[in-house]
């Protein structure tokens, strides 16, 4: 691995006699880890992730394209060192009502988050570039948790809100030092005067969004590089500048390296890729709070009393449906405002579940109530499908049931919904969304 001379300089100076170990650790092969979602009954392997309950490494590396079950969310793919957050979240966010996480996508953070908070939390989850939002909404959807929002907007969006959420996570663009062993091409981007400029980002995006965090608020900082700018120095920033303190955990792996700021991750050390995560507590009194003035939905018609929708979900918790022209939607009743308040004041892509799209007089299922799962499969049609049927489905090509009755039938692969199809008898129409299909021959 040809790497940059300044970057050796700089990343010596943090590791001194340990660079070489880590130089060569760079040159080997990236491990490979899930995280399974744990509304499934779901096991991909014996060895798990030491700080993450819910993560395992892979022996090598499948063609996850090919699995039905991560179309479905039963796993998420992300990178074992940032599963790390899972042991922030039960120790710092055990009562959070609100969390935002700021610069979301993929989506890794956000279905950590939406496991490891309490059910009753909420989770913002944003992403400031539009194509990656849509990837962002995507991936939640399929992860299936009812409380959820996702926007599609700036930081400072947030800070005008004043304070509202317990807690922030900011994984903040970066340089991406460590990232050179999973992407190469990465090394011929980096540079001296990249760095600073990530530096001057990173701090931008943590202040514009400060006001939004309450008071003794947690915000947890996350950076997939490794200088010291854009970590421990950023952190001291962070402290002086906008008031905070930095919060510790009573006990790391020992593989895990503890700075006075925060917890680094070396590929010569830990079974992941390059990583900083540092936690904070806000100490600076924010005078504006939050003070939600709802813009009155036109749009929304609340439903009452329809005894079809009211058994549509598991009664894990109580939902509240509405509907317009186009859509029927099922929001939880605990966060009821917060959701109208997001839907008419910020660019949101996603809010509760839209249960139903409406086409003229008929109402058509989702995929994203296929993929909830808080869906009640006993209200409804199913067909279980095998291997072969799950993958023709996935690539929206036609497939046949038998024995089933006419109308809309969720298809399940191993018990999990993977979406819809009509049944009108002689065939069936394939409903599962067009720009998710897999597209390569399998």
């Amino acid at each position: 691995m040809n790497l940059p001379n300044e970057f050796i300089q700089q990343t010596k100076e943090i590791l001194a006699a340990e660079y070489d170990t880590f130089e060569a650790a760079l040159s080997g092969a990236a491990p490979v880890s899930v995280r399974i979602n744990t509304k499934t009954n779901y096991l991909p392997s014996d060895e798990k992730v030491p700080w993450c309950d819910t993560g395992y490494y892979l022996p090598e590396r499948p063609l996850f394209t090919a699995d039905p079950l991560l179309h479905a969310g039963v796993y998420y793919v992300q990178e074992a060192s940032s599963m790390f957050l899972s042991q922030i979240v039960t120790k710092y966010m055990s009562d959070a009502t609100n969390v935002l996480d700021l610069c979301a996508a993929p989506g890794g953070k956000s279905t950590l988050l939406s496991h490891y908070l309490p059910e009753s939390s909420l989770l913002v989850s944003n992403e400031i570039i539009r194509q990656r939002s849509h990837i962002l909404a995507e991936n939640i959807i399929k992860w299936g948790k009812a409380n959820a929002i996702v926007t599609n907007n700036e930081a400072k969006d947030f800070g005008k809100m004043g304070a509202f959420f317990d807690a922030i996570v900011v994984d903040a663009p970066c340089s991406g030092e460590g990232m050179f062993r999973k992407d190469p091409n990465s090394i011929n981007e980096w540079s001296v005067a990249n760095i600073e400029i990530c530096v001057k980002r990173q701090q931008s995006i943590v202040e514009d969004v400060w006001d939004a965090l309450k008071n003794d608020g947690i915000l947890v900082y996350s950076t997939c590089t490794f200088n010291s700018a854009e970590n421990e120095e950023n952190i001291r920033w962070i402290c002086e500048n906008l008031g905070a303190k930095v919060l510790k955990l009573d006990e790391v792996d020992e593989r895990i390296t503890v700075t006075n700021e925060g917890y680094r991750f070396y590929p010569h050390k830990t079974k992941g890729e390059g990583f900083f995560i540092a936690i904070l507590q806000k100490t600076q009194d924010t005078y504006r709070q939050f003070k939600p003035k709802n813009k009155p939905d036109k749009i929304l018609r609340e439903i009452r009393n329809n005894v079809a929708l009211n058994n549509l979900f598991v009664p894990t918790k109580e939902y509240k449906f509405f509907e317009t022209e186009n859509a029927v939607f099922a929001f939880p009743t605990q966060h009821l405002q917060t959701f109208l308040y997001f839907r008419t004041h910020f660019q949101c892509l996603l809010a509760g579940i839209e249960a139903y799209e409406r086409k003229g007089k008929d109402l058509i299922p989702t995929a994203q109530l296929a993929l909830s799962k808080e869906l009640n499969q006993l209200s409804i049609n199913t067909f279980e499908s095998d291997y072969t049927t799950a993958i023709q489905y996935l690539k929206k090509e036609s497939i046949e049931l038998n024995n089933q009755p006419t109308g809309y039938v969720l298809i399940t692969y191993k018990g999990i919904g993977l979406g819809w199809v009509k049944n009108i008898g002689t065939r069936c129409n394939n409903l599962y969304p067009q720009h998710w299909r897999i597209r390569m021959n399998l």
